[in-house]
């Protein structure tokens, strides 16, 4: 028997679908709902402790000529070197932004004590598919390369994302491999991994059945998901690993990685699935699954003590990563 759903985000869900902007047609009106939403959510939540320091600014164009990204880098106290986190936010490739997903690296920059450089990527469809991707990659190798300008520690650069910024991190780690970029690991948060067939092919939802089993009634739905990767353009490159990372041919040598997937989300079983296959390439992977909650639990510690809990214990996971052996990782 499965567990039940958290009853506190169930009747969150009930009280956001309500918001006067649910209804709100096109790309503009789902870029506004997801804002008018996250910050009832934020709202919630409890602030981590403040980071010395958040800062806006443009990261230069990288070798593959891609413009200047707007970034805003948080920054904790003290000037001991740092981890570094490269943050891919979140909204299915067409919302989200530096504000929409700001508790998200303060959480990151509080939790791990890492410097936080958060990606303002382009948004489709204005900017389709590769941009997103060329813009997380760019500001990842620009991040590299100035390592001492950020967290000055370059044994400990991460990438990490949430739902389509899981995509991002887990497809630019990849690049990373590729191009001799060291990652310390990857934090992905209910990753999307496989975008072959744009989440509209009966072959290929079916070998993930979360997507039928919670297509629908839990916040995120297949439905959308299909009408995100149509937006986003990738088309016939839905099947290449810089979209779909469980599609790479090799995973041997990618950063170690920390995959959290919930239960009654429809990404849950790609998810795992990528998470399986890291581990049977030989990378090191923490992969936990919360049965009770939904895709959106990340931003929900204000309305579940288990939504609480799971992103505690997300950075938790990714600090064991990036301190190993350290007292209280």
């Amino acid at each position: 028997m499965e567990p039940a759903f958290d009853a506190r985000v169930a009747a969150w869900l009930a009280q956001r679908a309500l918001d006067p902007t649910e209804s709100a047609p096109g790309v503009a009106g789902a870029r506004l709902h997801a804002r008018a939403v996250g910050e009832k959510s934020r709202a919630l939540l409890a602030d981590p402790s403040p980071a010395a320091s958040e800062t806006d600014a443009t990261v230069p164009p990288g070798t593959r000529g891609t413009p200047g990204t707007p970034v805003r880098v948080l920054r904790p106290h003290g000037d001991r070197p740092r981890p570094t986190v490269v943050f891919c936010h979140g909204g299915g490739w067409l919302g989200g932004d530096l504000d929409t997903h700001l508790q998200h690296a303060r959480r990151l920059c509080a939790g791990l004590g890492a410097v936080v450089v958060s990606v303002g990527y382009r948004l489709a469809p204005e900017h389709p598919y590769p941009a997103a991707f060329d813009d997380c990659l760019s500001v990842t190798r620009r991040v590299a390369a100035d390592i001492g300008e950020y967290g000055g520690d370059p044994a400990r650069l991460v990438v990490a994302g949430d739902s389509a910024g899981g995509q991002l991190a887990a497809s630019v780690a990849i690049a990373c491999r590729d191009l001799g970029v060291a990652l310390a690991g990857q934090l992905l948060i209910v990753p999307a991994t496989d975008l072959a067939g744009g989440y509209a092919s009966d072959t290929v939802n079916a070998r993930y059945p979360s997507r039928a089993r919670c297509g629908e009634g839990y916040g995120l739905t297949t439905e959308a998901m299909a009408w995100f990767a149509d937006v986003y353009g990738a088309g016939e490159a839905a099947g290449d690993w810089r979209v779909s990372p469980l599609r790479a041919g090799d995973l041997r040598g990618v950063a170690p990685a920390v995959v959290h997937t919930a239960g009654y989300d429809p990404l849950r079983d790609e998810g795992a699935a990528y998470a399986g296959a890291l581990r049977d390439a030989g990378v090191a992977v923490a992969h936990r699954d919360w049965p009770t909650l939904n895709h959106g639990y990340f931003s929900l510690g204000g309305v579940s003590a288990t939504a609480e809990r799971a992103a505690a214990q997300a950075v938790a996971d990714m600090r064991r990563l990036v301190f190993p052996g350290a007292k209280g990782a």
